[in-house]
Parts: C-alpha cells; structure tokens; sequence
C-alpha cells in the first residue's frame, strides 16, 4: 500500500494506466464490479519490475458507502517466472485477494493508518493500477520453482542434471581453476 500512496498522483498523468480508473462519483451507493486485464503492456508501465509479463484478470469490487469506499480485489492468472532451480521460463499461477479503503476527506490519513487511501473532493475516480500493480508483485512465491525436479514440461533437465553432477563432485576440475578454492573444497 505504501508503494501506491508514495506515487499516486504519478499514475494520474500515465496515459496507459487510464484504463484502470474507477469513476466513483456518478456511482449509487451499493456495490458494483470492474473487471480488468492485466497483460504484459501493464508490466511494462513499471519501471524494475519483478513481474515482466503475464495474463491475470482483475476483479474490483467496489462498496461506495457514504464516508468511504471499500475496494475488494480477486486477481487470478499466470505471470512468467524464471525458476530458481534449473533457470527455465514457465508461468506461475497467481491466485489473490486484497481489500483497499479509500475515505473522503481533506486531512491525509498519518503514518499510523497507511492502508487507507485519502480522497480529496476535487477528486473524482480512482486509480488502482498501483494496488493491481502491488497485490500482484505481494503474490510473487519467495522461492519460483517450475515443478518436482524435471517432472513438468517446463524444467530443464540438462540444467538439473548439471547441477547433481556439481553438488556430488562427479565434474572434472577445470585447468584454469584457481588453486586456492582447493582448501574450501577440502572443508566440505
């Protein structure tokens, strides 16, 4: 949430997040859904992303109440991932849901209450490519990896088996080895 409040009126000038805006002021109270497609062009609109590419869908369940709106969001899809075993591309499943709270109101929230967006009356819609952009990169596993061991069609056997042959010393030293990793070699 923090990567939102922190650049929230950049997204304001992005012509290509535009699309991820929700007009809330001509909305009744009550309850109403947005759907969005998050595709590759999205990624690229964030500068160093950890995620490049995918294909997710979006669902913005918007609750406009009299002092707030409640944002509900139901992401699910597969973003490309490089796996941190054998190094191979596959897609990841990404499956979340987050809540956002947005408060009308002129005073912005402190430090102490940061996941609650302030609205402003000049204020008109609201942006949430960055809570997408954010939920999405939260997902992310820790640890990507494409399967079991070169059990999926995704994973690179040549690279897994290279790496058993290293892990149990089965590789011939190389000539231009440098003599001094042989007594770390010795400890293991």
């Amino acid at each position: 949430m923090l990567f939102f409040l922190n650049l929230r009126a950049n997204y304001r000038s992005l012509k290509s997040l535009k699309p991820y805006s929700i007009p809330y002021t001509g909305l009744k109270l009550g309850k109403h859904s947005f759907d969005f497609e998050i595709t590759k062009a999205f990624f690229d609109e964030f500068e160093y992303s950890l995620v490049k590419s995918g294909k997710l869908n979006c669902r913005v369940e918007l609750d406009k109440q009299e002092t707030m709106i409640i944002l509900d969001f139901k992401i699910s899809g597969t973003i490309d991932m490089g796996c941190d075993r054998c190094l191979a591309e596959y897609p990841q499943v990404i499956e979340t849901g987050e809540r956002a709270i947005a408060k009308f109101g002129e005073v912005e929230i402190g430090d102490d209450e940061v996941d609650i967006i302030t609205l402003s009356k000049n204020d008109h819609e609201i942006n949430v490519a960055g809570l997408i952009y954010e939920y999405i990169n939260v997902a992310v596993p820790f640890v990507a990896v494409c399967g079991y061991e070169g059990k999926t069609q995704y994973c690179d056997i040549e690279m897994l088996d290279q790496l058993d042959k290293l892990a149990s010393g089965e590789e011939p030293p190389s000539e231009d080895a440098d003599p001094r990793w042989d007594a770390l070699k010795k400890i293991k």
